[in-house]
């Protein structure tokens, strides 16, 4: 079983309530031969309210099957996951999905679109399903939207904006309910350089000032260096991740997956002593409204 406690967060002795704890994870996919591939193997991780967590590892090792599990798209084999104390296993389809709506917002390297409305209405209508009154929503749509610099591209359709732009108005209608819990995956991976260091200081912005834990799944180093923590899934292991932020970012630009793949272990593949948040580096689902962003059940 890999286990990673949370690393505190905050003023030494403040309380930091926990928003999101997974125990003894375990998802199993049957494979072509209809043999088993467990993807997740016993994980145990523990997120703080304000934490952010990047994590890391091979194409394939189950990243996204993580981040899918931890917010309730998909179920575990075996497991238990609270998000804000409330046990996910112990809700009906109807139940979590509305959970998903009201306190977790996904951002996903596809926007998942709703490409017949208008980029402000793709932003309300998270905040319409949660019964907020429509003068409400759209107030809050124009502010999201503004603070991604499309105040001008309002009434456009997803059609008429370009990619970046189509991803910024996926991240403010994420951050439409004020969600307590981030989960990203590849956020920006089909952007541009300037266009994914505007979204990546968005998204830590938000979680310094609302206080929400954010959890990224990425391959580019720069970003995980950014994280407060960064893990590595390896054999259906979390553990995490020993390099100084200092030196990932300077070579987020030349390292490959494969670079980032063989950040090493611990000595008993399993923990590493604590080090300061410097040096350890430490789909869509719109709210409710279905499964978009869940894989096919192949492990990512």
């Amino acid at each position: 079983m890999s286990s990673v406690l949370a690393t505190p967060v905050g003023a030494p002795g403040a309380a930091v309530p926990t928003a999101v704890q997974a125990r003894g994870l375990r998802k199993e996919y049957v494979g072509g031969d209809g043999s088993a591939i467990c993807v997740l193997d016993g994980v145990d991780l523990d997120i703080l309210a304000g934490e952010t967590v990047a994590v890391v590892g091979q194409s394939g090792s189950g990243k996204s099957t993580l981040l899918h599990v931890l917010g309730g798209l998909d179920r575990p084999s075996e497991g238990e996951v609270e998000v804000g104390g409330r046990r996910l296993s112990r809700m009906g389809d109807e139940e979590l999905a509305k959970l998903r709506g009201a306190t977790i917002g996904f951002v996903f390297q596809f926007h998942h679109l709703l490409r017949e409305f208008s980029a402000v209405e793709n932003v309300m209508m998270p905040q319409l399903i949660q019964g907020v009154a429509r003068g409400a929503a759209l107030d809050r749509a124009r502010e999201l939207l503004a603070s991604v610099g499309l105040e001008g591209r309002l009434h456009h359709k997803p059609s008429q904006l370009s990619g970046g732009e189509q991803q910024r108005v996926a991240v403010a209608r994420a951050l439409a309910n004020r969600p307590v819990v981030l989960l990203a995956d590849e956020p920006s991976g089909n952007l541009d350089p300037q266009t994914s260091e505007r979204l990546h200081d968005m998204l830590f912005d938000v979680s310094a000032i609302q206080g929400a834990a954010m959890v990224l799944v990425t391959h580019d180093m720069g970003l995980a260096g950014r994280a407060g923590r960064v893990l590595r899934l390896h054999g259906g292991h979390l553990v995490p991740a020993v390099a100084p932020a200092a030196e990932m970012a300077a070579a987020a630009e030349e390292a490959s997956v494969a670079d980032l793949a063989a950040l090493p272990l611990s000595a008993d593949g399993a923990s590493v002593p604590a080090r300061s948040a410097a040096s350890v580096l430490s789909s869509a689902d719109l709210a409710g409204t279905g499964d978009a962003g869940r894989g096919s059940g192949d492990p990512e």
